[in-house]
């Protein structure tokens, strides 16, 4: 997607929030950082358009406190140097955004020092346990007081599944110790789960294998998967999105390394279960909301309709990452109208507004949101990690929307795993 088309949907956003521009002075700056073109792009897609339809109906329905947001949208590329310059113009003069819906870890990371000093609530893509503490007390960082976002950590997430796997190996019948290996990109986002995950792997009794690198982008990997065969490993980590994950999981389907998969958030949806095909089935990995596209549940009412944004046919099936980005959206919606209520949309009101609520679900969105809670010493919204299996039955050549109203692919929750919310784990 070229910054031309992504320069045209955020102006389309922002007709639907009756606004001329995001230079609109009567409009609540914020920015929207997404990777429509880079090496995530093939989730961040999906999760860019979640935000973007739910910001611009948020707007078509009153906006915040009856103020629309002036929203820029822009495709980073999944470079974090453009975020970075992005950001300073976002913060700039008096055209300062109220708050910034981010996307990936090395961008988010970098920015934290940044946003804690200009006070912009930034919301991200990136799930890493180094943003969950606010203070720094714990030890792993200088703290990120202004960093949020939904759902369970890397970190958490990679545990449920640790969690999932030691009981799925009793299960089995296994005997010894089963084996992990961590797979991935040498990049802080497949790495920052790494030293957890293998720690509690550890504690668990697994016997922790070499980690095995693959780069973020597609290629060939068999080599990877030969030494992954060779290891003897029964549970190995994707680190990576779906993308380089697929031709891994290819891969290792024709050498015939017979391993339990576990992928991240990002690891793995419904469009890489239609192009990687039968290499796709049996992958566990973590769905940040209650339910997927198509479940029943009160909360779907809203997505759908929001999903009529940029699909006016309302007959577009949405994968796990479009609903999630919805969420992230809403969200930051409830924060800035507590702000309004209580002394203006800025920084630090919008911040205060994320601790306002317990068991919190964003109105309208029951049943799909995961109840989370924000602290001022705790950014962990949830530890809950729902687990979904991937289930491909058969050839893969037809559409998304036709596959899964087939059965052909199926999303199977397997567990509901409620991570412990040990207090060393902050920030980790």
């Amino acid at each position: 997607m070229s910054m031309k088309t992504i320069l045209l949907a955020s102006a389309t956003a922002l007709a639907l929030g009756g606004l001329a521009g995001a230079a609109n002075a009567q409009g609540i700056p914020v920015g929207h950082l997404a990777d429509y073109s880079g090496a995530t792009s093939d989730v961040g897609v999906p999760f860019g358009q979640g935000v973007a339809d739910a910001l611009a109906y948020i707007n078509k329905n009153g906006g915040i406190a009856g103020k629309p947001m002036a929203v820029e949208t822009v495709d980073y590329s999944y470079q974090a140097p453009r975020a970075i310059s992005q950001y300073k113009k976002w913060a700039a003069g008096s055209g300062k955004v109220a708050a910034i819906q981010g996307w990936g870890t090395a961008d988010t990371e970098a920015l934290n020092p940044f946003v804690g000093k200009d006070e912009i609530p930034y919301y991200s893509g990136s799930y890493s346990g180094h943003l969950t503490d606010p203070t720094g007390a714990a030890g792993h960082g200088k703290g990120a007081p202004y960093n949020f976002f939904y759902g369970p950590s890397y970190s958490d997430a990679l545990r449920g599944m640790l969690i999932w796997a030691a009981e799925d190996w009793k299960k089995k019948g296994g005997t010894g110790k089963p084996k992990y290996v961590h797979m991935g990109g040498n990049h802080p986002y497949p790495n920052a789960p790494k030293a957890a995950g293998e720690a509690l792997a550890k504690e668990l009794g697994f016997d922790v294998l070499p980690a095995v690198t693959f780069a973020l982008t597609p290629g060939d990997y068999t080599p990877q998967c030969l030494t992954l065969k060779d290891s003897g490993a029964n549970y190995a980590y994707l680190g990576n999105t779906a993308g380089s994950n697929i031709s891994v999981l290819k891969a290792c389907q024709t050498v015939g390394a017979q391993v339990q998969f576990l992928g991240n958030v990002w690891g793995m949806d419904e469009n890489a279960m239609k192009t990687a095909g039968a290499a796709a089935n049996g992958v566990v990995f973590p769905v940040r909301t209650s339910t997927i596209w198509g479940d029943s549940a009160p909360g779907m009412t809203l997505v759908q309709e929001i999903s009529k944004v940029s699909d006016s046919s309302g007959t577009a099936y949405r994968p796990v990452h479009y609903v999630s980005g919805i969420c992230s959206a809403f969200y930051m919606k409830e924060a800035m109208e507590w702000a309004a209520r209580n002394g203006g949309v800025a920084g630090p009101a919008i911040r205060q507004g994320m601790y306002q609520k317990k068991d919190w679900v964003p109105a309208g969105l029951e049943g799909v949101c995961v109840p989370s809670n924000w602290t001022p010493q705790d950014h962990r919204g949830t530890t809950t990690v729902n687990l979904y299996r991937a289930a491909v039955s058969g050839d893969t050549g037809a559409g998304v929307a036709e596959l899964v109203k087939s059965g052909t692919i199926k999303l199977e929750k397997v567990a509901s795993v409620d991570v412990p919310r040990k207090p060393e784990w902050l920030g980790w």
